[in-house]
């Protein structure tokens, strides 16, 4: 039973030196940005309705899609944009997405900034289209995996959905003070929640967390995993030994790393 809702959603104070992270991640984008310029894309007027879009040197094998975390509050394709180097050495088109942050817009509208921005970043790059997202974009692209959450051109476009330690049920983060800025209510909390919603059919999801996370993190993936499989989805989860909330993302950076495979081939890490 949980008594703490701060402290089970608080990755930060309970990994070690965990502000070099804060600090690694913006360093290791500008390095992969000084030698691969992504393209702007833009799917909005608003200030961070832009994707950067980075091309492989060849004609790209399908897309990726990635969705930053941060608890719909914070960080950007800034920090995370280094995730793109697996995907794109494996020949892949990879779109980082930028969306409007909470308190200014609300997680029913990122929803449908997120939904959008996919849809700009299909129409310029063909083939099939992978979606990954970490924390707050893990629940982000499991909820482009619900039925009606993409059009269904679209949505058959999408091989397989790898979400990274997300937060599938919404429910719990009424009871945090995250809660002030993010603004659910009981209501937008169950509708948005993917844990709560019907998976499209034919969905291939893989819900992956560190072993080492709060355990809050790994009951929310693995919920998802085991009430999507009732419903008709191709799931599973997947417990990396010796991961937390932060290093868990690395696997992403490279082309052999556990989550680009996992994303790409489906294989075992």
């Amino acid at each position: 039973m949980i008594t703490d809702w701060e402290d089970a959603y608080a990755n930060a104070a309970h990994i070690p030196g965990a502000d070099r992270f804060l600090t690694e991640w913006p360093a290791r984008t500008a390095a992969l940005k000084a030698r691969v310029t992504p393209e702007v894309l833009r799917y909005g007027v608003g200030e961070r309705q832009v994707i950067d879009l980075y091309r492989p040197n060849t004609a790209a094998q399908g897309l990726t899609v990635i969705v930053h975390g941060g608890y719909w509050m914070r960080f950007s394709p800034d920090d995370f944009g280094f995730l793109a180097e697996g995907s794109l050495a494996r020949g892949q088109a990879v779109a980082m997405v930028r969306y409007t942050l909470a308190p200014e817009a609300r997680i029913a509208e990122i929803i449908a900034e997120v939904a959008v921005a996919i849809a700009v970043a299909a129409d310029v790059v063909p083939g099939p289209i992978h979606l990954t997202g970490h924390s707050a974009g893990g629940h982000l692209v499991t909820r482009m995996g619900c039925t009606g959450a993409l059009p269904g051109a679209l949505a058959a476009r999408v091989a397989h959905i790898l979400s990274i330690s997300g937060v599938h049920d919404l429910r719990p983060l009424l009871r945090t003070q995250m809660n002030e800025t993010l603004r659910l209510n009981a209501e937008e909390a169950a509708a948005e929640s993917p844990a709560l919603l019907t998976p499209r059919d034919g969905l291939r999801v893989t819900c992956v967390v560190g072993a080492d996370e709060r355990p809050e993190f790994i009951r929310q993936t693995d919920l998802l995993a085991n009430v999507w499989w009732g419903l008709g989805a191709e799931t599973r989860a997947v417990h990396l030994p010796g991961l937390h909330h932060f290093d868990v993302v690395d696997g992403l950076a490279t082309p052999d790393g556990a989550l680009t495979r996992l994303l790409l081939d489906q294989s075992r890490p």
